[in-house]
C-alpha cells in the first residue's frame, strides 16, 4: 500500500498536536460556517460539539446524572470565543478568557431556562437566526420567543475536514489504541473470557496516555454462517454485539473493534483474530483477507481530492467481484473525529445520489472497513484510518493484520 504526499493545505501533519492552535483553527471554522449559513450563533450541547466549540474537558458520567454536570457552549458570531457554561470550569482551556466561562444553565429543568433566556438576551438581538443541536423539553416550553434551527450545516460543515493538528490528534490516538491492543492479542487463548481481554486493554490505554474510553471493546465470536448470529431486521451479520463474559475457544474468529480518544479525537481499531495455539488461517480464511485486501487497495487507489464517494463505493464492489462488501445498513468508510462516526460516510442506505455528492477534499479522514464474508466460513473484517492530502492520502493507521499474512 503506497500514498503520494501528506501535506493538508500545503501543512505537513506535525508530530504532535498544537492543541492552542488547533483550538483556534476550529473557532475560526465555526464563524466561517456561522457566515454561510446566515446564522447570529448557536447554542450547543451535544459533548462532543461542545468540546469542539469551546476545548473544555468534563467529567463523563451516566446518564441520571447528565442533568447536572451538563456543559453548553454558545456560539456568537463575530466573537472572539465561545461562551462556556459549565459546573466545572477546571476544564475549560487555559486560553479561554475568563469572561467567556461562566455556571451551569442545566437546560432539562424548568428553572434552567430563566438562566438561559437571560443569557440569550445578553447575547443576541431580539429575532437572531440561532441554530441548536438539541431542544430540550424545558427550553420549547421557556424559549417561544426564539427560534432554532438545526447546528448541523454548521457543525457538519466545519468538522468535515480536519487540520493537521486534528489529525496529529487522531493518529496519536490511534497509536494508543493499537499499542494496547498488542498487549491485548498477545494475551489471546482459549479459556480466556472477553472480559478478561477488556481489563488487559483499559488498562494498557490509559497507561498509554488515553483521554477516555470512547467504545467499550468489543470481541465479537463469528458464527460461521448468518444463520447461526442473531437475528437482524436487515438479514445480514449482526455486528458488533456487547461484550459479555464468554469463554473463547480454540478456532473462533473474532472480530474486534474499539475507540478512545486523545484531546478530545476518537480513535477506531478493527482487526479478525483467530483464537489458539497457533492461529494460523486456513486456506479458505487467508483468501478472504486477500479479497479484503484487495478491496482496501483498490479504493485507495482512487483516494485523492476531486474524487466522488460513489466512486470509491463503485470501486470497491468490482475489486470483491460486484458484491457489495460491506454490512447491510453500515458503510464502506464513515469519518472519524470528535465523534467516533461522523461525516463523511460512503456507502450508507442514504443512497448514490448522496455519495455522488460528496467529493473528497484535503483534510477528509475516514475509517474504511468493508467486510469479506462467505457462508459457511464466517469471515475478514478490518478497520483502517486514512486522510485525504493535497495529492493522495496518508495512512493514521499501523496496526499489522497478524495472523493474517500477504498483503502490504
Amino acid at each position: 500500500m503506497g500514498e503520494v504526499g501528506s501535506l493538508i493545505a500545503g501543512a505537513p501533519i506535525p508530530a504532535a498536536p498544537d492543541l492552542v492552535r488547533m483550538r483556534r483553527d476550529r473557532g475560526e471554522k465555526l464563524q466561517h460556517q456561522l457566515g454561510a449559513a446566515g446564522l447570529d450563533g448557536l447554542v450547543l450541547m451535544g459533548t462532543s460539539a461542545v468540546a469542539y466549540a469551546t476545548g473544555a474537558v468534563a467529567p463523563a458520567v451516566d446518564s441520571s446524572h447528565a442533568v447536572l454536570d451538563r456543559t453548553v457552549a454558545i456560539v456568537v458570531s463575530g466573537a472572539p470565543a465561545a461562551h462556556l457554561f459549565t459546573a466545572h470550569p477546571e476544564g475549560a482551556p487555559s486560553e479561554l478568557p475568563t469572561e467567556f466561562v461562566h455556571g451551569p444553565l442545566y437546560p432539562e429543568l424548568d428553572e434552567g431556562v430563566t438562566t438561559i433566556k437571560r443569557a440569550l438576551d445578553e447575547l443576541f438581538e431580539p429575532g437572531a437566526r440561532l441554530g441548536c443541536d438539541e431542544l430540550t423539553h424545558a427550553m420549547l416550553r421557556g424559549l417561544p420567543d426564539r427560534e432554532f434551527t438545526s447546528a448541523a450545516a454548521v457543525l457538519g460543515a466545519a468538522k468535515l475536514c480536519k487540520t493537521p493538528d486534528e489529525l496529529a490528534c487522531i493518529r496519536a490516538a490511534q497509536r494508543i489504541n493499537e499499542l494496547a491492543m498488542w498487549d491485548v492479542q498477545a494475551m489471546l487463548r482459549p479459556g480466556l473470557r472477553q472480559t478478561d481481554l477488556t481489563a488487559r486493554f483499559l488498562r494498557r490505554v490509559f497507561e498509554l496516555g488515553a483521554t477516555t474510553n470512547a467504545i467499550d471493546p468489543i470481541w465479537q465470536v463469528m458464527p460461521t454462517m448468518r444463520a447461526g448470529g442473531p437475528w437482524t431486521t436487515h438479514g445480514d451479520i449482526a455486528f458488533p454485539l456487547a461484550t459479555g463474559d464468554r469463554l473463547l475457544r480454540e478456532g473462533d474468529v473474532i472480530w474486534v473493534d474499539s475507540g478512545i480518544t486523545y484531546q478530545g479525537y476518537a480513535s477506531d481499531f478493527g482487526r479478525t483474530w483467530i483464537v489458539g495455539a497457533d492461529p494460523a488461517p486456513s486456506a479458505r480464511q487467508q483468501a478472504q483477507f486477500d479479497r479484503w485486501a484487495a478491496v482496501v487497495e483498490a479504493v485507495l487507489e482512487r483516494c485523492q481530492p476531486g474524487t466522488t464517494a460513489l466512486e470509491l463505493g463503485q470501486t470497491a464492489i468490482a475489486a470483491n467481484e460486484g458484491v457489495k462488501p460491506w454490512i447491510e445498513h453500515f458503510y464502506l468508510a464513515h469519518g472519524v473525529g470528535t465523534d467516533s462516526a461522523e461525516m463523511p460516510l460512503i456507502g450508507t442506505d442514504l443512497g448514490a445520489s448522496f455519495d455522488e455528492r460528496l467529493i473528497l477534499q484535503p483534510g477528509m479522514v475516514f475509517v474504511l472497513e468493508p467486510v469479506i464474508w462467505d457462508d459457511g466460513a464466517a469471515g475478514y473484517r478490518a478497520e483502517d484510518i486514512v486522510a485525504i492530502t493535497d495529492d493522495g492520502w496518508v495512512p493514521l493507521s499501523a496496526h499489522p493484520y497478524d495472523p493474517f499474512v500477504g498483503a502490504w
